[in-house]
């Protein structure tokens, strides 16, 4: 067991935990500032479901709830293609298409087609 290397080990960890002292004292934009951020200003919107909803304003940053109308803008051509339509189920305008090609024909029956035998 030699005494001058426990010694020595000590004194490099001892120098290593001084550096941070002094820097404690500083202003830091990173880590320190980070341990401190654990109050919530968003949260969850009833609309879009993005964590967007600031609750002090009572806003989404997203979609502007409450207002009326969808938040968009022209700068954002990329996020007006994440919700246009095409994006969703569809629920009414994936059948638009057969019905516009058979001229949105309604309350008729479609004659049989007979099968020619060769």
């Amino acid at each position: 067991y030699d005494a001058s290397e426990s010694n020595s080990s000590s004194s490099s960890t001892s120098s290593c935990y001084e550096y941070h002292e002094e820097r404690s004292g500083k202003m830091t934009k990173g880590t320190t500032s980070f341990g401190k951020r654990h109050n919530k200003s968003h949260t969850t919107c009833r609309r879009c479901g993005k964590v967007s909803f600031h609750i002090q304003k009572s806003t989404c940053s997203s979609c502007g709830y409450p207002s009326k109308k969808m938040r968009q803008f022209n700068w954002g051509q990329k996020a007006k293609g994440r919700r246009t339509e095409g994006t969703g189920r569809m629920r009414y305008m994936k059948n638009m298409t057969r019905k516009f090609k058979n001229g949105f024909r309604e309350g008729t029956q479609a004659k049989k087609q007979v099968v020619k035998a060769n």
